[in-house]
Order: structure tokens, then sequence, then C-alpha cells
């Protein structure tokens, strides 16, 4: 794959990367609300816990089908021969560890990079989520007392 190629094709699929992200964390929010509403009464302990679980099970899983559309890439690309390759490197890539066990070929390491620039986004997104969501549940709750 030419670096033009790498790049566009790289940039399209952070794109739908960031696409996954945002629209599990509004789903996340609307959800949130609803929940907010109907156990607003209950004590700190069960309204934050239950908000708090809710937001991780929507970020867990904006974050695995992240990786797995790029695991699909690598194995439809003909890239990697397995799933359980696939998955691991772009667990690996996605999560920025890099062990650096798969190495690829050079004409595809830049548009693997964007897989790693897909996770470091989405992890600094999911992160300012979640600290927005506690701040303001315990902001809410502790002017209360």
């Amino acid at each position: 794959m030419m670096l033009s190629d790498q790049l566009t094709w790289g940039s399209l699929y952070l794109g739908v990367c960031f696409l996954v992200e945002i629209l599990f964390l509004v789903a996340c929010t609307i959800l949130l609300r609803k929940f907010d509403n109907r156990f607003g009464s209950r004590s700190l302990a069960v309204q934050a816990g239950g908000m708090i679980t809710i937001a991780l099970v929507f970020i867990v899983l904006a974050h695995t089908i992240q990786v797995w559309m790029w695991a699909f890439i690598w194995v439809h690309g003909d890239t990697m021969e397995d799933w359980n390759s696939a998955l691991y490197f772009s667990m690996v890539t996605y999560t920025t560890l890099g062990y650096g066990d798969i190495v690829l070929e050079p004409e595809l390491r830049i548009f693997a990079a964007f897989s790693a620039i897909a996770g470091l986004l989405a992890f600094g997104l999911s992160t300012a989520y979640l600290v927005a969501l506690m701040s303001t549940i315990f902001k809410e709750h502790l002017t209360e007392v």
C-alpha cells in the first residue's frame, strides 16, 4: 500500500472509530438520563454505582468493537492468517502497548499506526467522559449533604 493510500484509508478507519465512540457515548448519555430519572431517589452508592457501571459497559463495548474492526481489516486484507493473531495485534496496537512480536510489512506500518491513534484518542475521550460523569454525580450529591 502506498503512503497516500495508507494515509487515506487510515484516516477513514480513524473516522469510523470516532463515529463508533461518539455513538456509544451518546447512547450511554441517553440511557444515563433515563436511569437518573428512575433511580434519582436512591442512595448515592446505588445511583453513582449504577451510573458508573452503565458507562463502563458502554465504554468497554465501544473499545471492543473498535478492536474487532481493526482485526477484521487485518484478516480480510490478507495481512494476517487467523483471527487470533489479528485480534491480538489489534488489541496490542489499539492500546499502544506495541510488544513488537508481530511486525507488519513496511508498506502497512503507517496504516497500522492509525489503530494506535484511534486507541489513544478513544481512551482519552472515554476517560474524559467518566471524569465528567463522576464530577457531575458527586457535585450534585455533595451539595445536597
